[in-house]
């Protein structure tokens, strides 16, 4: 069944929030660097690439939402989407998201489901894991503090998720879209640091 197109234009961002803004800055840095340093310029090009295969991943796998009779208002989806991206770093409870769409628990778990085809749990964990994918791909922060930013309990707790969405660790996932030749280019760091200065510039 497809969509329909009023629900999909009012509940669906096109592009992660982040993901305009850091490619923007990694393709600026790509532009720098490329006559003073080729294996920086293409590490910065394959972190680009990346950020738009997870995106294009993203949208791919996104459920999109369904008007259909007993599940979720448009004006209640809009909230939830608001909430639950604002709260990734935080527990969110069922009872919070039930509130906000002025349901009980009970009705809000089968009207969430009939409309997403997954639970909340379920669409809270794919969320973050996708803030943590964008994370590794634009900045040098350490798993313990990614994990931290999307939500997870701790670095264990990301990769045992991490692992049963995409069958390989993290750090493995991120190295082979990091640096094509599957280890560290020279410079790794310099890029990293590049795309934090940029984003103080932008600040």
């Amino acid at each position: 069944m497809q969509c329909q197109p009023n629900i999909k234009k009012n509940t669906t961002t096109p592009m992660e929030p982040d993901i305009l803004p850091s490619l923007v800055k990694l393709l600026e840095s790509v532009r720098k660097e490329f006559d003073a340093d080729r294996e920086v310029a293409k590490a910065l090009l394959i972190r680009a690439a990346s950020l738009l295969r997870v995106e294009i991943d993203r949208q791919a796998t996104e459920p999109c939402a369904q008007n259909k009779t007993g599940g979720l208002a448009a004006w209640q989806i809009r909230r939830l989407n608001v909430f639950i991206e604002a709260r990734l770093d935080q527990p969110v409870r069922l009872k919070e998201l039930s509130a906000i769409s002025k349901l009980s628990t009970a009705y809000f778990s089968r009207a969430f489901k009939l409309t997403f085809r997954e639970t909340p749990h379920a669409y809270i964990v794919r969320h973050r894991l996708e803030r943590a994918e964008s994370l590794m791909l634009t900045t040098d922060l350490l798993l313990s503090d990614i994990a931290a930013r999307c939500g997870f309990a701790d670095q264990a707790h990301l990769c045992r998720l991490f692992r049963q969405q995409y069958a390989k660790s993290p750090a493995a996932w991120r190295r082979e879209r990091t640096d094509s030749r599957g280890h560290e280019v020279v410079g790794a760091l310099r890029v990293a640091r590049m795309v934090g200065a940029n984003d103080a510039d932008q600040g």
